[in-house]
């Protein structure tokens, strides 16, 4: 069961209930906070920084990753050789959701450890192979020396190429526009991508950073049973205080522990 919250004292009108997630005080900048931007260890993880690097990509050199994502949102994904069936599939279903990511400040770039001239040639089949007539319009990077593979932790000791050295795994890196690692997906060669949960995990982190909230499992398709398909969780940082000032109507899910950690709010109530 879920009760309705009891407005504080500093409860405040609709109007300013929506003021920008930002000043959320215990909201998503202190949730962020949680995660160290330096590793430790030199191993990546989730809130750090990602390593900068020149490249030469489909689309030209570039002398640094980091000023071309920008003030972007980015996608790193990549892939473990050119003229193999996976990957084609992948870059042809990734190049349908390019207006969608694009439409959402979120830049997209693959790479493998095949050179330039490889990755242009096998574009064409990867077109050719598409149903839907698809141009790439992203870049691929070039990853010969196996550089940047290094330090993104991607590569496969057991897939190797013809030279007896490792190729990349099917790896998804999400960053946000302060180049930090929101997010890690890594799969075998041998299993696809599914592009419409990129989409989706895409679409959660972008809320979740601007409106302080967590999002369920299975969401949007959650809590249906309870009139409130779709609801998000307040992060855990935020406290009752806050809730109350700036998320409209958020209920209280009563548990047996007895502590009020499950607190759900619709998304037409969450703070713009």
């Amino acid at each position: 069961l879920c009760s309705s919250s009891a407005p504080s004292k500093n409860y405040q009108t609709q109007t300013d209930t929506m003021s920008c997630a930002a000043n959320v005080p215990s909201g998503s900048e202190a949730y962020g906070k949680l995660y160290p931007e330096k590793s430790s260890d030199g191993i990546m993880r989730l809130g750090n920084i990602v390593p900068d690097f020149s490249c030469n990509t489909t689309q030209g050199e570039w002398s640094s990753f980091h000023e071309w994502i920008g003030d972007s949102w980015c996608i790193l994904f990549s892939h473990p050789a050119d003229f193999t069936p996976v990957c084609t599939t992948e870059i042809g279903r990734l190049a349908l959701k390019y207006e969608w990511f694009k439409a959402r400040n979120v830049k997209i770039a693959t790479l493998s450890v095949d050179p330039v001239d490889s990755h242009n040639t096998w574009l064409e089949d990867v077109v050719a192979h598409c149903e839907n007539g698809v141009t790439i319009e992203f870049p691929i990077i070039a990853d010969a020396d196996r550089t940047i593979s290094t330090k993104y932790g991607m590569l496969d000791p057991a897939n190797l190429d013809d030279k007896s050295l490792p190729l990349t795994i099917r790896a998804v890196f999400i960053m946000d526009p302060e180049k930090k690692l929101k997010l890690q997906l890594n799969y075998p060669a041998s299993v696809g991508r599914n592009m419409d949960e990129i989409c989706r995990v895409i679409e959660a982190l972008q809320l979740s950073a601007k409106s302080s909230i967590a999002t369920p499992a299975n969401w949007p398709n959650n809590h249906d049973s309870i009139g409130m398909k779709g609801a998000v969780f307040l992060l855990p940082t935020v406290t009752t205080e806050d809730a109350d000032k700036y998320f409209k109507d958020y209920k209280t899910c009563e548990v047996p522990s007895g502590k009020d950690y499950l607190r759900l709010v619709k998304q037409e109530n969450l703070p713009q």
